[in-house]
């Protein structure tokens, strides 16, 4: 018998967990901050009704209805001469999803070492702290290896007693942790500029043609789209499962929780221009891998003896945010071993967790060549072709008892729905995929 969510609850928040990864905490503030302010987080809430949302319920609608993993749910709903192209595209997706977790275990590792690296600071272990605060080899291949296993280990359990168990109690633990850093930084000297900045927006903005498509390829990449994680667990769902409500509070938890990364991000750069770090490069704010590695550390240890504990829960944040996202995208690759080659799920959790980790290994060992390369592949050209190919499915390729079209048949609402995803959204996506790309 095929695995399942056993709450609604306990989808919705494996789900929300998967799209809520590095890129919200990190990513969201920079284009925030670099954007227009709260011009970029008017866009980016409209964007996330006319491009996110559709998208995301594509991928769990192919998934729920396939019942399957991506290669044989996109050849069943691709149907005629499509169907070749639709398991290419869920091989592809196997296969993306193995190399996004490669370069991901890598930064997770990471974000494990500085949160360990302030405890050790704290505690006068300062040789401990060096090592773990100095990037080396021997520190990566570690701590990759560490977070790995943490995901097998939570994978190996299934879906029911692993990920939606684990689901529950991190994404609470995220939420409160975040709540906790926001109350924090606003009460620091500069912080009240940011939270003015982020939450009033400048109108004048709004002419920027730059803002919507940064917004759109935010409002995508944030719900993780486009790598089958999303269809994987769309087919873990049971019958007559309401998709649209389902995606709608997956959509809305994930859009939360940037929105409160953005009250802690900008205001906390704004308190550091206070303190005198600089936050700038250019004309811009320090965005992404620069502001979470150098600018935010420069900010913590700025704040005294208080700054080892705010960077060590600054830190442990991002880790469980990591983790949500990591054990849903490593069930991709497991579930298609699982049902394309018969492996039961030890095996195929350790067979698809090996494979990830010689991908890993290898970017830690050859970084400078193969690590932005592999980031650029997936995110930038793999992710937006994978989402305008399963917008093409349900809108044009799928025809016998197509869900969508079925239930849009006398509803005006759901008929405008249909046309939105067939004709709009795959333009949107397009574009998208043409200013991260080109």
């Amino acid at each position: 018998m095929r695995e399942s969510f056993h709450t609604r609850l306990g989808f919705i928040l494996a789900a929300a967990g998967s799209a809520v990864g590095l890129g919200n905490i990190w990513g969201f503030p920079t284009q925030v901050a670099n954007h227009g302010g709260g011009a970029f987080l008017l866009v980016y809430l409209v964007v996330i009704f006319v491009l996110a949302i559709p998208a995301l319920y594509s991928e769990m609608l192919i998934g729920h209805h396939g019942r399957a993993n991506p290669v044989r749910s996109l050849a069943k709903l691709s149907e005629g001469k499509a169907q070749p192209v639709g398991a290419t595209m869920g091989f592809l997706n196997v296969i993306g999803s193995c190399l996004m977790l490669s370069f991901y275990h890598i930064v997770a590792g990471w974000m494990v070492v500085h949160a360990l690296g302030y405890v050790a600071s704290w505690l006068g272990l300062n040789v401990v702290a060096d090592f773990l605060m100095t990037g080396s080899l021997t520190r990566d291949l570690l701590f990759t290896a560490l977070f790995l296993c943490t995901t097998g280990w939570v994978v190996l359990q299934g879906i029911e007693n692993g990920i939606e168990r684990w689901s529950k109690r991190l994404m609470p633990t995220l939420v409160v942790l975040l709540v906790g850093l926001i109350i924090y930084m606003g009460t620091l000297a500069g912080a009240s500029d940011g939270f003015q900045v982020y939450l009033v927006p400048d109108f004048s903005q709004l002419t920027d043609p730059a803002i919507y498509l940064a917004a759109m390829g935010q409002a995508f990449f944030s719900l993780s789209i486009g790598l089958g994680g999303m269809m994987i667990y769309g087919s873990y769902l049971l019958p007559g499962a309401k998709l649209g409500k389902l995606s709608l509070s997956v959509a809305g938890l994930d859009t939360l929780i940037a929105f409160l990364a953005g009250l802690l991000i900008i205001p906390a750069l704004y308190a550091g221009i206070e303190l005198g770090v600089n936050v700038t490069n250019g004309d811009e704010l320090i965005g992404e891998g620069q502001l979470i590695f150098a600018v935010l550390p420069q900010l913590f240890a700025s704040m005294g003896a208080v700054g080892p504990f705010v960077g060590f829960a600054f830190f442990t944040l991002l880790s469980i945010a990591a983790l949500t996202s990591t054990i849903a995208q490593a069930e991709v690759p497991v579930s298609y071993l699982i049902e394309e080659k018969n492996l039961n799920r030890k095996k195929a959790t350790l067979l698809a967790l090996a494979t990830i980790a010689i991908l890993a290994f290898s970017l830690v060992i050859f970084f400078e060549p193969l690590f932005g390369w592999v980031v650029t592949a997936v995110t930038q050209f793999q992710l937006p072709i994978s989402g305008i190919f399963y917008l093409l499915v349900v809108g044009w390729l799928w025809h016998k008892s197509n869900h969508l079209h079925t239930i849009a048949q006398g509803s005006f609402w759901l008929t405008a729905l249909r046309w939105h995803l067939r004709y709009i959204c795959p333009v949107l996506m397009t574009l998208v995929f043409i200013n991260t790309a080109f």
